[in-house]
């Protein structure tokens, strides 16, 4: 209000506001306390599906059943989940507990009349990439409407009834073709390639009969290894009393074969990604049965290499690196080794080339990298970082599922060689200092592979343009919870 005058009258201040204990308490909590929902809910309430007793028992039972047999066929258990909540989904169920440890499936589904739960206890574990393709398919299929409930039950059926589509000398052929793309990776000539192949054809054959006898798979792994151990003994045996050329037969060369034809069917880029994926039991005992088969490989290799020395036929390793092929040359022996693999793990035929390119690719990049003296373990992760991106992005085109593509990918990379070097260097020369750390660089080239392609794989899902509500929830689960 103006003065007489019309200008503004002087404002006095009034009397100091005084904030008693109880406001200061309530302006502090106003600044420190959360108003939004919290970032992580538990102990949410049930929800309803909808559907019958009947109708959930039976999308239980096929959801299980679909879990079963992809976990069986070598898919990670972060994939089993995810396809097991998004065929749950698709089916109209909600509020499934799925719980997967590493030989068992529980589901469980909570009802106002009561719970359902069903397990299942996983016998067997193999690699059948073809079966595995047409599970997912069926899972899309599904999950995107597209298949009913009595139409996935009948195609689960034939999808586990049918035959293989090779017969088992194909595989056997196929492993034996693999096995001499590894000798001519690792520097052999046509004559190594030849006697890696027939060696490796005995094995398969050897540990198929007494798989049938019931022998534990851990002295399988040492069998094969000791096979393959002693062809090469007996090669420098004949080198002694033939008259061979050793620089024409490498005898670490096969050895080195065989230990990476056995080391191919361990589940080692599976127990990384479920530990990446946030499945840290399921990934300890893969990762335990990883290091307990590698560790069948290593006592046979050491008996054998022992027996050797004691009758006077030592293997020796100045062989190693001494015939390094040019990179064109290693490349195409990659894409056999890769292409193999996915022929003997029963690969579609049309998946092979694609597995094929895939692995020399990963093999080019390894070789680059080397021109360029990077280390072993670096090389391996970075190449088998494209080898999981490159799987990723041709998944997303439904091409194969990543994890064939991945697997049969890093395969002409797993260190078979460096094994053979450290049992050698721990039995022959008694070096245990240097044995134990080429044991360790073998260890950290599996590792950065399998890290590798999770990485890549991980990269690669993160670019499609929209994931559904399962993937995002998986990847919330991988990347941790913060306080």
């Amino acid at each position: 209000m103006a003065d007489e005058n019309g200008g503004v009258p002087e404002q006095h201040p009034g009397p100091p506001v005084r904030v008693g204990a109880a406001g200061i308490r309530s302006r502090a909590r106003r600044v420190v306390s959360a108003s939004g929902p919290p970032t992580y809910t538990f102990g949410a309430r049930r929800r309803s599906s909808g559907l019958s007793f009947a109708a959930e028992r039976e999308v239980l039972d096929l959801v299980l059943r679909t879990g079963e047999a992809l976990l069986g066929t070598g898919a990670g258990v972060a994939d089993v989940t995810l396809a097991m909540q998004r065929m749950a989904a698709g089916l109209g169920m909600v509020g499934a507990q799925i719980d997967i440890t590493f030989n068992s499936i529980t589901v469980s589904l909570d009802r106002d009349e009561g719970a359902i739960t069903r397990v299942r206890v996983l016998d067997v574990r193999t690699s059948d990439y073809s079966r595995l393709a047409d599970v997912l398919e069926l899972v899309d299929d599904v999950a995107d409407r597209r298949a009913e409930l009595a139409e996935a039950l009948a195609r689960l059926d034939a999808i586990v009834g049918a035959p293989h589509p090779f017969r088992r000398w194909v595989v056997t052929a196929a492993l034996g073709l693999m096995a001499a793309g590894v000798a001519v990776l690792l520097g052999g000539g046509w004559q190594v390639a030849g006697i890696a192949a027939v060696t490796t054809g005995v094995i398969d054959r050897t540990l198929r009969y007494l798989r049938y006898r019931g022998l534990p798979y851990l002295f399988q792994q040492a069998a094969g290894s000791a096979i393959a151990t002693l062809v090469a003994l007996l090669l420098l045996w004949g080198v002694g009393q033939l008259g061979w050329d050793i620089n024409l037969l490498p005898p670490s060369l096969v050895v080195a074969s065989g230990i990476v034809v056995l080391l191919a069917g361990l589940s080692l880029v599976g127990a990384a990604q479920d530990a990446i994926s946030g499945f840290p039991l399921t990934a300890a005992g893969r990762s335990f049965e990883v290091a307990l088969l590698t560790l069948g490989i290593v006592v046979g290799v050491g008996v054998v290499l022992e027996v050797g020395a004691r009758l006077g036929v030592p293997l020796t390793m100045s062989d190693l690196g001494a015939f390094a092929p040019p990179l064109a040359v290693r490349v195409v022996a990659a894409a056999v080794v890769s292409g193999s693999f996915a022929v003997a793990s029963y690969t579609r035929l049309r998946t092979v080339p694609l597995v094929a390119a895939i692995g020399g690719i990963g093999v080019m990049v390894n070789g680059v990298l080397e021109l360029a003296t990077v280390g072993p373990a670096a090389r391996a992760f970075a190449a088998s970082l494209v080898v999981g991106l490159l799987a990723g992005v041709l998944a997303r085109r439904r091409t194969a599922p990543a994890m064939v593509l991945t697997v049969c990918g890093i395969t002409p990379m797993l260190p078979g060689l460096a094994i053979y070097g450290a049992m050698f260097a721990i039995v022959e020369s008694g070096n245990v200092l240097s044995g134990a750390t080429l044991t360790v660089q073998a260890v950290a080239v599996g590792i950065a592979l399998a890290a590798g392609v999770s990485l890549g794989d991980f990269v690669a899902r993160s670019t499609r343009a929209q994931a559904d509500r399962w993937q995002a929830a998986l990847q919330r689960r991988a990347r941790g919870t913060r306080i």
